[in-house]
């Protein structure tokens, strides 16, 4: 869900702003970009370069620095965001957003931005309940801003009480649901497939494919950053697990296929896997061993269920959107369309996997998307090109008001 965004992060400053830590790694390891700026009191409890460490980003904190304004200016940097957040959100910091007070980067920040704001209130739970900060409070949700929290519990001051702010996975919690709410395809369920599968000879040898994973891995990232709730089911791979994604691993044919019936009903679903067309009729349960002077042994090879095919013909459990993909080393697009109607699957997504594109284990892809309406050839571009660029059709399918691909 968070993939990709990016989040203006204001630190004000309070006791509470050492969590503030923890809320720019969680964000950071589900894929958002983290800017952050730090009022003055907040460097007295975090130090901008722990903050810089965990963003991997430059930290903001002086509104008349001029390096700052030459290089980001407080206006770009109040809208060059997908969301602005301040944690903590002190009563100092709120007062000033009600009153429409600019007398630092980060109140003037907050004064240009044309975002959304979420706050997530950290004071002691005297300053929470006094008529003022009531005051602020309905002042600020009048305007839109969103709270996230406070919650009750123990304070640093030793009272215990409503006004603490809450958890940095809380908070990530709130700006998952913040875009689930408007993101294309929320409310829908996709089923991704990735890498290739191990079809056992014996216990210690199988046969593969050079499938790395990596195009499948990041259409399922991309899927749930437009907001579905998505589901990879990946053969081995060394690639990282998307942020955000439900991961089923399996190894062979007969398992990913197994895996994928069992997580329909689905919306979407999009087979990339590079899947075994067959495997070894019977698995030894031993290592067969090698004999001087014996001829290797033969293989009685058996077809393996056809995933794609199988979710195309699920009955009243198919996905709206059936998705394949041809890997094809001669007459691509010729093939691919073939297979399209074979499969009786509503796109195919051809790709040339010839040694020399280097497309298997390699970072870029060249495809063609087959539809009912033809082909359509995609430029040379990177594999998370490929996937956002295949996302956003698949947003735009289900869009009421655009015309989908047929």
């Amino acid at each position: 869900m968070l993939h990709g965004k990016r989040i203006l992060l204001i630190i004000s400053g309070g006791i509470a702003a050492y969590k503030s830590l923890d809320l720019i790694r969680r964000l950071r390891e589900r894929g958002a970009a983290v800017r952050c700026v730090l009022t003055e009191s907040a460097t007295e409890f975090v130090t901008p370069l722990s903050v810089s460490a965990l963003s991997e980003d430059k930290v903001y904190g002086n509104l008349f620095s001029l390096t700052d304004e030459a290089e980001m200016g407080h206006i770009q940097l109040s809208r060059d965001a997908d969301l602005v957040v301040v944690a903590p959100a002190t009563t100092n910091i709120m007062a000033k957003m009600a009153q429409g007070i600019g007398d630092n980067l980060a109140t003037t920040v907050l004064l240009a931005t044309d975002k959304d704001v979420v706050v997530a209130p950290a004071m002691n739970v005297r300053m929470w309940e006094h008529a003022a900060t009531r005051d602020n409070i309905a002042t600020l949700k009048a305007r839109g801003i969103r709270f996230a929290g406070p919650t009750e519990g123990a304070m640093a001051c030793g009272e215990f009480g409503e006004g603490r702010m809450i958890e940095p996975l809380e908070i990530v919690a709130e700006i998952e649901n913040y875009f689930s709410a408007s993101a294309p395809l929320s409310g829908r369920r996709a089923i991704v497939t990735s890498g290739p599968t191990h079809e056992a000879i014996d216990p210690v040898r199988y046969i593969a494919n050079r499938s790395s994973g990596k195009q499948g891995h990041a259409i399922a990232a991309t899927l749930a950053g437009l907001g579905a709730e998505t589901v990879l089911v990946t053969g081995p791979t060394e690639q990282a697990d998307p942020a955000g994604v439900e991961i089923l691993r399996i190894e062979s044919a007969r398992d990913m296929y197994d895996a994928c019936m069992t997580a329909l009903p689905a919306d979407i679903a999009v087979c990339a896997a590079a899947v075994a067309d067959w495997r070894p009729a019977a698995e030894d349960d031993r290592k067969i061993k090698k004999a001087k002077g014996a001829p290797p042994p033969s293989l009685e090879m058996v077809e393996n269920p056809d995933i794609l095919q199988a979710l195309s013909a699920a009955g009243n459990q198919r996905p709206g959107l059936v998705i394949g993909f041809a890997a094809e080393t001669d007459n691509v697009i010729e093939n691919a369309i073939a297979k399209r109607a074979r499969k009786a699957c509503d796109w195919i997504v051809a790709n040339d996997v010839s040694p020399a594109t280097g497309t298997f284990g390699g970072d870029t892809n060249t495809v063609h998307l087959i539809t009912a309406v033809g082909a359509e050839d995609w430029p040379a571009m990177a594999k998370t090109d490929v996937a956002a660029r295949l996302a956003e059709r698949i947003a735009a399918h289900y869009a009421p008001t655009t015309e989908a691909a047929e």
